[in-house]
């Protein structure tokens, strides 16, 4: 499968919505709770090793960080939430900001929210899938270090999931994902692609 999401670039970050570029395009953004993989899923997915950062300090991700395909499309990298090491204060400012990006933004076409395959579903979480329900944005799990577990560990944290969303009528699916093994990452492709509507290129 082609991977456009090779040629991302860093383009710019925000602090707050005032400072969002032109809402115009197509954007997919990544949302999780710090130390889920998430920076490492975006590098894994566009193939390069630096592009989001990673960091074992979780919570290094405190701005929107905006990465651009082209005039027309963009990945978005969203504050690892649930750190632990910031002020409540630090805290609701992000979760404010984030829930106006998710509920305004006209160009975000979906989210890929990361979750540790050993700890998923955690409150953080179901807030994201609750905001994701409520303005009915598409959204695709990515259960990331699947490596750590064995094949029936894997489908059984797949299966528990699934069934945890069972209740949710907007559109969303769940994966396994290994950022180490580059498993995954064709299924991720697809998703992305067809959001962006690049999977008629």
């Amino acid at each position: 499968m082609k991977n456009p999401y090779r040629q991302a670039h860093y383009w710019l970050s925000a602090d707050k919505l005032s400072q969002l570029p032109e809402d115009s395009g197509l954007e997919v953004a990544f949302a999780g709770r710090s130390n889920s993989g998430k920076s490492s899923a975006i590098n894994t997915i566009t193939q390069q090793n630096a592009l989001a950062r990673t960091s074992k300090t979780p919570g290094r991700t405190q701005q929107i960080n905006f990465f651009r395909l082209d005039d027309e499309h963009r990945l978005v990298d969203l504050p690892g939430y649930g750190y632990a090491k910031v002020s409540e204060e630090v805290k609701l400012k992000w979760q404010n900001t984030v829930e106006n990006y998710l509920s305004h933004r006209q160009s975000l076409a979906g989210v890929v929210l990361t979750m540790d395959i050993r700890h998923p579903m955690k409150a953080v979480d179901e807030q994201m899938i609750a905001w994701c329900a409520q303005v009915n944005m598409p959204l695709h799990i990515l259960l990331t270090k699947s490596d750590k577990l064995k094949r029936a560990g894997v489908a059984q944290a797949l299966q528990k999931v699934q069934q945890m969303l069972q209740d949710y009528a907007f559109e969303h699916s769940v994966q396994a994902f290994s950022a180490l093994k580059k498993s995954g990452v064709e299924e991720a492709l697809g998703v992305l692609n067809r959001w962006m509507q690049l999977d008629t290129l």
